[in-house]
């Protein structure tokens, strides 16, 4: 390491002890296991060892926590794990104050609770639904554990000013002139220090192969780990850090499930390394990929009932043949797709609601809607997307649980996919979303051939042929079994009680939704 190198860090780690002994809020360090946030702990590490030397009285607690999504890549989160019991062993042995952490998501948000529970569609980068839940949420419950013991906190990041324009423009527009900390921008007593803003990768990479982890890891596996990557994914506890930080899925350090990115490279470069045994991870990753633009497989209206719009191309309607169609006396002029070979009804805008009534249509279940929406002459339409239907949240947690019994995970014998606290939530919010017909416990012992107490006392409301007869009356009647079913769950939520104040509201609100009124 030459010259300049060795006064940055040397004016770094003078700096941390400055920081650290200036006053008595604790520090909350983000440790993602990639090579920035090493940097930042080896550093503090170095310089709590230093000040112990020079007898200076150790005060306050420095916190290192970790996230785990429940989803992280296997041999990272093993990784991550081994290290935070060395760092925590070494920090014991030396007498510093330093204590690990990891961070969870509350089960009720898990990856799989919100994705095959709720029906969350599979994760874009313009509804990056699972950075919130999944890091920023339990990583703002911890902080704010802190605050509320020690009435402020400082929260310690790797993140740096060379990372990105962008993430250096939202790190400025924290900084108060003058001064070491940043504001948190939505945690009003959390401050933001980032002791290494200034380095580049060389900076970050020459440290880490000059100076021995003080806890034992050797930072040249490290090193290995990042070859075919060129990121890693931060634990991210700041929704405006969250925007400049990208996408994680080219990461070695991120979730196994991403699908921000077309491609997994950090999944497919273990397994161009010999990790053959991740591949069924990989086809179930590209699956997820792929099912989120199938149409099939969605819902035509978003969870709050709102149905919308969206453009049609005239590169993907190309309308090249017509068919007459004859329905209840009238007469349709029926395109076809060119090179798809779907018919498709073809309706003004202002007919769409008429017409959704007449096929008595069922947002919810529909496959798809073969409806093409004349918004005006040459320019079309189509109902947008919105959850995944019941029936492809079934498919795809069969598809997990047969993905879970073909990986076998040579470094921990007992690694699974998705938990059983996972599938009692699931099975929760199927039941609340009308599977009348709990469909999970049957699945799960379909697939996997293991008993598990589900805890029956939360029996469906009807027996199947009683459903049967429920979706034939709703027929007869032109009345959406949908909405039947989401007021007897409301109706149910309430059963037992006494004073039952808000049943009314939610009555209102299920009428309320856009789908019934269009």
């Amino acid at each position: 390491m030459n010259l300049f190198e060795n006064e940055k860090i040397t004016f770094v780690k003078q700096q941390i002890k400055n920081m650290y002994v200036e006053d008595e809020r604790p520090w909350v360090v983000g440790y993602s296991g990639g090579k920035d946030s090493t940097v930042v702990v080896q550093l503090i590490f170095e310089a709590l060892s230093e000040l112990k030397q020079e007898q200076t009285l150790l005060n306050k607690k420095v916190y290192v926590i970790s996230s785990d999504t429940l989803v992280e890549t296997p041999l990272i989160i093993s990784f991550i794990n081994r290290t935070l019991m060395l760092i925590q062993d070494k920090a014991i042995e030396l007498g510093l104050p330093i204590e690990t952490h990891k961070v969870k998501p509350e089960i009720e948000k898990s990856f799989w609770a919100m994705l095959i529970g709720k029906g969350y569609p599979s994760p874009r980068q313009k509804f990056r639904w699972c950075t919130d839940r999944l890091k920023i949420e339990p990583a703002n419950r911890f902080i704010l554990d802190k605050v509320s013991t020690f009435g402020e906190v400082i929260m310690v990041l790797g993140v740096r000013d060379s990372e990105s324009q962008t993430r250096a423009q939202v790190m400025e527009s924290h900084t108060v002139a003058g001064k070491v900390l940043m504001r948190h921008s939505s945690l009003p007593n959390a401050f933001v220090y980032a002791p290494i803003r200034n380095f580049d990768t060389n900076d970050v990479w020459s440290y880490l192969l000059e100076y021995e982890s003080p806890w034992g890891n050797d930072n040249h596996q490290l090193l290995t780990l990042y070859q075919n990557s060129d990121s890693e994914c931060p634990l991210i506890v700041d929704k405006e850090v969250k925007e400049s930080a990208g996408s994680c899925g080219n990461s070695r350090f991120g979730c196994w499930v991403c699908t921000v990115v077309q491609k997994d490279k950090a999944l497919i470069g273990f397994i161009d390394k010999g990790e053959d045994w991740m591949i069924p991870l990989l086809k179930f990753r590209d699956r997820l990929y792929d099912i989120r633009s199938e149409r099939g497989y969605r819902q035509k209206r978003r969870m709050n009932g709102q149905v919308y719009l969206t453009p049609v191309s005239k590169e993907e309607v190309e309308l090249t043949k017509y068919q007459k169609v004859k329905q209840n006396g009238e007469e349709y002029l029926v395109p076809l797709i060119k090179g798809s070979g779907e018919e498709y009804r073809l309706i003004k805008e202002e007919e769409i609601g008429e017409y959704l009534k007449m096929e008595n249509v069922d947002l919810d279940t529909i496959e798809d809607s073969n409806i093409l929406i004349e918004e005006e002459e040459g320019t079309y339409k189509r109902l947008g997307l919105g959850p995944f239907t019941l029936e492809a949240r079934k498919y795809l947690l069969r598809l997990l649980l047969e993905t879970q019994k073909e990986v076998h995970n040579p470094y921990d014998p007992s690694f699974e996919l998705i938990s059983i606290e996972d599938l009692k939530v699931i099975r929760k919010y199927w039941l609340k979303d009308g599977d009348w017909e709990d469909s999970l416990p049957g699945i799960y012992h379909e697939v996997m051939n293991r008993e598990v107490d589900w805890e029956y006392d939360d029996r469906p409301p009807f027996e199947e042929d009683q459903i049967t007869d429920l979706e034939l009356l709703c027929q007869e009647y032109n009345v959406s079994f949908s909405l039947l079913k989401e007021l007897i769950q409301i109706e149910k939520k309430y059963s037992g009680y006494k004073i039952r104040r808000g049943l009314q509201q939610e009555f209102e609100r299920a009428f309320r939704q856009d789908w019934l009124h269009v």
